[in-house]
Order: C-alpha cells, then sequence, then structure tokens
C-alpha cells in the first residue's frame, strides 16, 4: 500500500499540470467539488484504494492464473449490474444487446486458453475473496463515474480528483507499513515512475475516455485485453513460447472485444 500511496502521489502531481493546462473556462467542465465530492471521493476510494487493496493482496495468495480469471469475469459482473440498474430505473440499456453479452462471455473463454498453460488451483478462499472484492470494486468504480459525465465534467477533473481521493486512501495503511520501509535503488524508482505516469495517470485518463465514448460494459471488455497483450508481449520481448492455444485464446478475447463494440445496423457512428 505503501507503493501504491507514492505511486499515486506522483500521479497527482502530473495530473495537477494537466489540470492546470486542460481545463476549460466553463465553469460546468471545471466542475463543482462540492456537489461531486460523494462521487469523486467514492469512485476514487473504490478504483485505486480498495481496488489496490484487494488486488494486491489476492495476488499475494493465489495463483496468477487464478487471479487473471477472476479480473476476467468484470465484464460479466459489470453487464450484471447495469442489467440491474436498468431494470430498476425501468429504462431499456444499450448492454442488454445480445452480441455485448455474448462478447463479454467469449472473451472469458478466451482468457481460459490463455492462462491454462500455467492454470493451477491454489485453494485460498481468502484469496479467492480479495479478488472478487477487488473485481466488485472496479464495476462501483465505473458506475460512480458514470453520473459525472453526465454533469458534463471534464475527464482531467475527474481523474485528477479520483487519484487525489485515492491517494488519501492509501495514508491510513502507509502508517502501518512504515516498518517494513527500505531505502529503494535507482531501478526501483524507475519501475515506480512508470507505474505513476503511464499507468496511474495516464492509464486512469484513458480509461475515464473509454467510460466516456463507450460506456461501462463496453469499456470492461477491454479489460481482458491485458492479459492478452501481455503473453504476446512476452512473445515478443522475452521469447517464450506461446502454445496453439493461447493464441486460440487471444484471438477469441480479440472477438469479443470486437462484438462488445460493434455498432448496431444502420447507427450513425460518433465523431
Amino acid at each position: 500500500m505503501t507503493l501504491g500511496a507514492v505511486r499515486f502521489a506522483i500521479a497527482i502531481v502530473l495530473l495537477f499540470v494537466m489540470y492546470r493546462l486542460m481545463e476549460k473556462p466553463d465553469g460546468r467542465r471545471r466542475g463543482n467539488l462540492k456537489k461531486d465530492l460523494p462521487f469523486l471521493a467514492g469512485s476514487g476510494l473504490a478504483g485505486v484504494t480498495f481496488y489496490f487493496f484487494c488486488e494486491n493482496n489476492g495476488v499475494a495468495l493465489v495463483t496468477a492464473s487464478e487471479a487473471s480469471l477472476i479480473v476476467a469475469v468484470i465484464p460479466v459482473l459489470t453487464m450484471i449490474a447495469e442489467w440491474c440498474a436498468a431494470k430498476l430505473r425501468h429504462t431499456n440499456s444499450r448492454t442488454l444487446e445480445r452480441r455485448h453479452w455474448l462478447g463479454a462471455f467469449i472473451s472469458v473463454a478466451g482468457i481460459t486458453l490463455v492462462v491454462q498453460v500455467s492454470f493451477a488451483i491454489s485453494g485460498n478462499i481468502s484469496g479467492y475473496l480479495f479478488m472478487g472484492g477487488a473485481a466488485l470494486c472496479w464495476v462501483l468504480y465505473g458506475f460512480l463515474t458514470k453520473p459525472l459525465f453526465s454533469r458534463n465534467r471534464s475527464r482531467i477533473y475527474i481523474v485528477f480528483w479520483q487519484n487525489f481521493f485515492g491517494f488519501l486512501g492509501f495514508l491510513p495503511f502507509t502508517a502501518l507499513e512504515y516498518k517494513a520501509w527500505g531505502t529503494p535503488n535507482a531501478v526501483v524508482i524507475l519501475h515506480v515512475l512508470f507505474l505513476a505516469i503511464c499507468c496511474s495517470a495516464l492509464g486512469y485518463w484513458l480509461y475515464a475516455h473509454a467510460l466516456k465514448v463507450l460506456g461501462i460494459s463496453v469499456s470492461a471488455v477491454f479489460i481482458n485485453l491485458i492479459p492478452v497483450v501481455t503473453v504476446i508481449a512476452g512473445f515478443f520481448i522475452r521469447g517464450e513460447r506461446l502454445s496453439g492455444l493461447q493464441w486460440a485464446g487471444a484471438a477469441l478475447v480479440l472477438m469479443g472485444v470486437y462484438l462488445a463494440v460493434l455498432p448496431k445496423t444502420g447507427a450513425v457512428p460518433v465523431r
């Protein structure tokens, strides 16, 4: 959790600079912090602090393949949650289209094939609960972020304050870890900078754009590209060999994502 605090502390500095450079004169896009506070703080704590708390603890207790499969269920959980929300509001939701459901399940099947080579069962119930908690936190993050876009808030405004409140959430945990602190070397510092700039600041900023343009459910399907990109990068960068089933799994994930973003027949593309 100390790593998370340092990582997001660096991220909010970068995001603050971006916020000052990119903010619009329109007061609505700058936002009303007092009015938006429940959604900004809630999404920041859910999608940053508690997501990483659950994931870090879960990955330490279960195998990497189990963790990948549990995270791969996020799109399905997101669609179920959005379907339930639509039913409660008595409204129709575009996530109810069969192709979205089909794309999500196909992508999960693809992940199963990608990780099958190294699949192992830990049987650690606590680890499963932590990873399940991480998946639910990410679903909650999407639902708490969505109302901010309906208020016409800018992406940089949303992501800056989400990262800020997420950073604050790390601080109580870091206070409990101070006895384990050490002196990082140059390699570790560079790794933390990469995580802060690319994964925390830019990663959340880009994902916020996806949430705004594609919606919660379709954006969640793209999460299943992560292990696919990882194994393909391992193939080209580290020379790791991939089995035929892994290549087939990667193709299934890509097919699932394609089905999720495929526009309706006759629909006008968004520009």
